[in-house]
Order: structure tokens, then sequence, then C-alpha cells
């Protein structure tokens, strides 16, 4: 079994009842993270630029632009809502593929659940097909090789994912959605050119992908055709994007595994690849009561993977221009984390990025790949953190996993303190209990849009 055809036969035989509890139970996880951060997102300037877009070209629709009062379209709900969920750097991770899964897959998934009014176990079912293949293609296309020639996973993989997630939505037949997913292929788009100035680009992906992924659904269903083997094909996407793709992670435990249960939140407002030193940092001047004057220089170790994207090069990660600069500079990161002690969303702020004593702190830190860290990688996203202070003391911490990891997970309460705080301002209190309630008894909702009503 592996073909495309083999792939998305799996994804649409695919059904709730079939699935572990531990699944259900990580889908609404998830799903409130998503909804706290895409709520939030909505008040980011791309989110509201990206509301106003969809506004100004008044196709009307029933799906929810969340956190807001407008409707729209499926597809331009998704974009919408794509747009804004990345926007803050806090959305799910999946450390091996080295992408976002829920940024792509939840927009998609409540577009087309909104579009149809679909129950909540079909939203679920279609959730878990969409992590699963983004995940798997993330994982086949070699990330950091992928990240080489300028693309970003999340888009490029995504569009997959929507495809899956809105075709079982709209429930296609098996053949429809093998179509749709060929049709996926001409889509897959998503460039890595944003951290040349800090452009909102990379928020624009998972957007597009679940934009594109409703579009490739409805195509397919109404008969449009596309190729048969876009994934192992000669000129499929494996191929097409990779100088070393890998089949075999693309196939490998399918329909054993359950590629959502390997998905991590973020509690740090940034980047992944920064998130295991900020977590060294924080150990380090907490355990040892450290202030800003203490410091005399901090050493990050890097995943090699990650330097492009928050280390490289030193001058202009030293020196972030705007907020997208600060989400993927690293030594930023760290300056935060010692001068706030976290790197939560008011940290990332254009009030930070002038603040003097972060200037200073900045220029103290270097980045360096250590090769202890990249034995198990991308298994396992280590750091080692070196903390040299000015009475010559070398402090050290090493983190094996960051927090947030499978291993080392965020607990249910700091999953709803996440949400609320993310959502305050937005949702009265009342509602947020009543979203984290109507979470918890997700599958049992006949119809989406009672729930979705509380998300406006």
């Amino acid at each position: 079994m592996n073909t495309t055809k083999d792939f998305v036969h799996l994804y649409h035989q695919l059904k709730f009842w079939n699935l572990p509890r531990e699944v259900v139970e990580k889908v609404k996880d998830l799903c409130l993270d998503f909804l706290g951060v895409v709520a939030r997102g909505s008040k980011s300037d791309s989110g509201m630029v990206s509301q106003k877009f969809v506004r100004d070209l008044n196709r009307p629709g029933e799906s929810t632009i969340i956190g807001t009062d407008l409707k729209a379209a499926g597809e331009y709900a998704a974009l919408a809502n794509g747009v804004a969920a990345h926007s803050l750097e806090l959305d799910d991770v999946e450390n091996e593929s080295s992408l976002h899964p829920g940024v792509v897959v939840f927009p998609t998934a409540f577009a087309a659940g909104e579009m149809v009014d679909c129950s909540g176990e079909a939203f679920i079912e279609a959730v878990v097909a969409g992590y699963d293949v983004i995940i798997r293609l993330g994982k086949g296309i070699n990330p950091a090789e992928h990240y080489r020639h300028g693309f970003h996973p999340t888009a490029t993989c995504g569009v997959f994912a929507a495809t899956v997630v809105a075709s079982k939505i709209f429930n296609l037949t098996g053949e429809q959605m093998h179509q749709a997913f060929g049709i996926a292929g001409s889509q897959a788009a998503g460039s890595m050119a944003y951290l040349q100035n800090g452009a909102w680009t990379k928020r624009f992906h998972p957007g597009w992908a679940s934009h594109s992924g409703i579009l490739a659904a409805l195509l397919a269903k109404t008969g449009f055709t596309g190729p048969h083997e876009i994934i192992e094909g000669k000129f499929g996407f494996l191929h097409s994007y990779s100088d070393k793709p890998d089949l075999e992670k693309v196939f490998e435990g399918l329909g054993k595994n359950f590629e959502i249960l390997r998905t991590s939140l973020k509690p740090h407002a940034c980047c992944r690849y920064m998130q295991p030193p900020i977590d060294g940092v924080l150990d380090l001047v907490i355990r040892y009561h450290l202030t800003p004057s203490d410091i005399r220089h901090i050493t990050l170790g890097i995943l090699s993977a990650g330097r492009l994207l928050v280390a490289d090069p030193l001058e202009q990660k030293v020196n972030p221009q705007n907020i997208v600069d600060a989400q993927f500079s690293a030594p930023f990161g760290a300056a935060v984390a010692v001068l706030k002690r976290r790197a939560f969303l008011d940290e990332f702020s254009v009030e930070s990025l002038h603040h003097p004593q972060i200037r200073e702190l900045m220029r103290k830190v270097s980045c360096v790949t250590m090769p202890e860290l990249e034995a198990e990688f991308p298994k396992k996203w280590k750091s080692r953190v070196i903390l040299e202070t000015q009475d010559g003391r070398r402090l050290e911490s090493q983190i094996e996993y960051p927090k947030g990891d499978p291993e080392n997970p965020l607990s249910q309460e700091e999953i709803v303190t996440k949400f609320n705080t993310l959502t305050k301002g937005i949702f009265s209190d009342s509602r947020q209990g009543e979203i984290v309630d109507n979470i918890k008894k997700l599958e049992s909702h006949p119809h989406l849009r009672a729930f979705t009503k509380l998300l406006a």
C-alpha cells in the first residue's frame, strides 16, 4: 500500500466509531487551543486586514469568521481564520514534520462544517484525517530539505490536508476524493521569502491552504479531475518539492498510528525552533534568580534545521524591525525570557522591540549548532543553553523535550488558562465557560452550527 489511491482510500474509510478515546480527547484539546489562538489572532493587524478583504468581496455564506460578527462563504471564512490563527505564532506544531497542522485543519473543518451543518462526529473524523495527512506528507517531504528549497511545509502539505477534511465533510465518494487530492497538488504553494522583510505572507499560508482545499473538494464534487499519482508520481508532490523525499515515511504505520497524538502545543508566542532554548533560559534565570545585569553572555544550542529561521543572519536576528522578525529571532526570545521571565504575546510587542534592555541583551546572545542536539532530531527537539554571569559562573540547562510536547505536555488547566487568557475581552467569562463545556462534548453535537454560534 504505497500509492495515492491507497492513501486517499484509507481516509475516505476513516470513521468516528473506530477512533480510540485518546484520539478524540486530543482533538478536543487541540480544538480549544485553536479557538483561543484564532479568536485573539482575529484582532491582529494581518487578521483585521484579511477580514476587510473578505468583507469587501461581499461573498455571503454560513461560515463564521471566529471572534468577529462576520460570516462569509466557506472558502473565504477559512482563509480569514487561517490567517488569524497563524498570526500569533502560538498555534500547534508537530516536530518531525516541522509544520503547524491545526491552523490548516481547523479553519477548513469549521468553514466546511458550517456550510453543510455537519455533526460533531463528522467534524472530529475529518480533523483526525487532516492531521494525519499533513503530518505524513510533512515527514515524507523531508522538512529540512523542503525549507532549503524555500518552501513552507504548513502551506504545501496543508492544502492536501484541507482537501481531505473538506472532502470528508462534504461526503465525497472515494473517487471524488481521489480527484480532489490530485487537484490540490496544483495549489501547493508557500514561499519562505517572508523571512527577508517580516512580511505577512507566512500568516497567509494556512489560510490559502484551507481555502484551496475547499475549492479542490468542490471542484471534484462537480466533476473536475486531477492527476492520480500526486504523491508518488514522477511529477508528483514529493519529487517536485524535495531532492530527498522519503515515500516510506508517508506510509509508515498508515492506518495504525494516529499522527495527531504527536502534536505539540505552544506556550511561547514564537517559532517552535526558538522554544527549546527559551525553556532553557527560563529554567536558568528562575532557578538562579538572575536579572539582566547578571548576564555576561548566553549561548543557545540551536537545531541546524532551524538556523535559517531563527538564528541566521545573526546581525538581522539581533536587530528585529517588526513583530514577525521578533517571532523568528532566537536572540530576541532569549532576551525577553531574561527580562520578562516569559515569552507570551505581550512580550512580542512593538514596545519590546525598542526596549533598551532587550536590545542590550540580544547583543549578548550567540546561536550555535551542537552535534549532540542533532542525534535524535526530528523526534526530539533538544536544546542546550549556557549562561555566563558577570561574577564568573557558567550555568547550563539541557532541554530534552520543550514544554508542550507530548512527553512534556500542557496540563488541562494550562490549556484552558491559555484559551481564557487569549480570549479575554473577546468572549465574556460566561461565554468562555460555554465554549469550554461544549468542546468537552463536541462529539455529541448533531449540528455544528449550534456550537459555532458561540464563536462569533
